[in-house]
This record gives C-alpha cells, structure tokens and sequence, in this order.
C-alpha cells in the first residue's frame, strides 16, 4: 500500500468507511464533517494532505442532497488543500434512476449530478453497480464502475441449493446483469415482464421460462419500495418456484419498504452495505446485509497503485 493515500469519510456511511480502511490497513484520516446552525455543511480535513492520493468514501443516499454536498464541499477542502489526486468513492450514486428523458420538459440529473462532481475538482471516480451503464459516460473523469455480481456469486455458493437455482431478472431491462450472475453460478435464466403503471408501482404480467420446482434468485441494482419484488416473488411462487430470494446491490428501502419485504414471500432479501443500514434493516426477519468492504478496498489498493481495477471481475 502506497504511503501516500489518505482516506477521507463524509457521513453518509463511516462504518463502511472504517471497514475499508481496517482492510488496508491505514487509519481513516481525520476530518471533521459537521452543519452550521442554518445547516449549511462545513469541512474541516486535520492533517496534512499535501501531495496525496486522497479517497473520498461517501454515498450519496437519502438524504441524497446533504450527502451529495458534503462530498462536493470535502472535494473542494482537499483541492485547496494541495491533495495530489482526489478520488471520489461513491458506493451507491443517487440520482443515477434520472439518466435518460423519460418524457417532455424533464432534466437528465444523473449529468448534471457527475458535472457538479467533476467541476468541483475530483480526478476520478470509483462506484459500484450503476444504474445505468451509460452514467460512466456522462462523468469527462476516469471512472471505474464495479460489480457486485462476484460477492454474490461467492454467498449464493455457499448458503444456497445453487445447482437447483434460477437467476431471475425482474425486468426486460436487467437482463444484461442477471445473465452476467447466471453465468458465474452455471444457472439458468428467467425474466419476470411487468408494466409499470407510474413510479413506485408495478404489475406483474408474465413470467419468461420455466421456473417450476426451481429455487429462484431475483437479481437487481437497487430496491426501492420493494413493490416489484414482492409482486415478482409471487408472480414466480404461482408459477411452480420451490423459494424465492432476492440479491440486490443498494438497499435503499425508503417508506414502508422493510414491512413490505418482511410480509412477503421472500424468503430472504440480499443486499450489500453500500448504503447504511437503518436499525430496521438490521432486525427485519428476511433481509442480510453483505459488505462490499474488502471489494472497495481492493480497487482502491489498485487505483492507488496504478494497477488495473477491471481485472478484479475476470
């Protein structure tokens, strides 16, 4: 581990930021993070930087805004500073659902959001299972996006009847990710069709292939409300499955998500600690938290290093 790099913690997940450092080694460095009386964010970075490859951990989850400055404003403390390079580590990137023009009269957030970042002066990027592939374009920085698919493949190995397994997308547009997962754990491959009515709701329509007699593996990059998946997990129960889990990269669960999972047919919801788990989280029936720690960790070892991230997923 280079001598030079410094790991800086905003406030939207210090544990996983203090789990990282403990996986290289090195101490978090010391800054202070805190709000005016008006709630205005001030930074305060407590050592030396100068010359640095310093790495920002922050995700910019709810409250996306709050978290999304204070990773702008610690950016803008270390470039004044003297850091050498600044990376910004964005386990979960919010706004990223906002990628595209759905419709007439609407903004493209996920660019506007990757301006904000690189004009207030970081170098580079490390995230983790975009929304959208696409976003890595809309970043003029190197960015790095990594994959949550091999830490899933290792804990589908080891807890489930994988040789039994389906991988599930629960939509047309996850299919590119659920195959990827497929492949890794020698399963077949299902696809749930919905129709979504307006946002935060979904219907289920039909399920594509055979999944009767099948231990199911709903695979996707973020849960919500938790809506689809109930909806898929019994669409796919009616039809034949033996059980029915979930593995899904950001746990973001906003409203009554948790109850939701919690009284459905899930029997167990996967998600990694890209966001911080609320105290619900941690005591719901169905939901595990895996850490994607040792992951970042090690593309952070690689970035600082020079070495190459991309073939950490060969």
């Amino acid at each position: 581990m280079p001598s030079s790099i410094k790991v800086v913690a905003g406030n939207s997940n210090r544990p996983l930021a203090e789990a990282i450092c403990a996986h290289l080694g090195i101490p978090l460095a010391k800054a202070s993070v805190r709000r005016f009386a008006d709630m205005e964010v001030f930074v305060e970075i407590q050592e030396n930087v100068r010359g640095q490859d310093v790495f920002i951990i922050q995700s910019t989850s709810f409250p996306t805004n709050d978290h999304l400055m204070e990773l702008l404003i610690i950016t803008d403390a270390l470039r004044r500073s003297s850091a050498r390079r600044i990376t910004a580590v964005i386990p979960y990137f919010g706004y990223a659902r906002q990628d595209r023009r759905a419709s007439g009269r609407t903004p493209i957030s996920a660019k506007l959001v990757s301006n904000l970042i690189t004009h207030a002066g970081v170098d580079r990027v490390l995230t983790l299972d975009l929304h959208a592939g696409q976003i890595q374009g809309f970043f003029d920085i190197p960015t790095d996006n990594l994959f949550g698919a091999p830490l899933m493949s290792r804990d589908i190995k080891e807890r489930l009847d994988w040789k039994n397994a389906m991988v599930v997308s629960p939509d047309v547009g996850g299919v590119v990710r659920a195959r990827a997962l497929a492949k890794r754990i020698d399963a077949s491959l299902a696809i749930v069709d919905k129709r979504r009515d307006r946002p935060g709701e979904s219907e289920v329509m039909n399920i594509i292939g055979s999944v009767e007699g099948r231990s199911c593996i709903l695979l996707d990059d973020i849960v919500d409300s938790g809506g689809t998946l109930c909806n898929a997990a019994e669409a796919l129960l009616d039809q034949g499955a033996k059980e029915v889990y979930a593995y899904i990269t950001h746990g973001v669960l906003s409203g009554g998500a948790v109850a939701r999972i919690a009284n459905s047919k899930l029997k167990e919801l996967v998600i990694t600690d890209s966001i911080l788990p609320t105290e619900a989280v941690k005591v719901a029936r169905n939901i595990r938290v895996i850490s994607i720690a040792s992951l970042m960790g090690e593309a952070i070892e690689r970035t600082a290093s020079e070495s190459s991230v991309s073939s950490l997923f060969d």
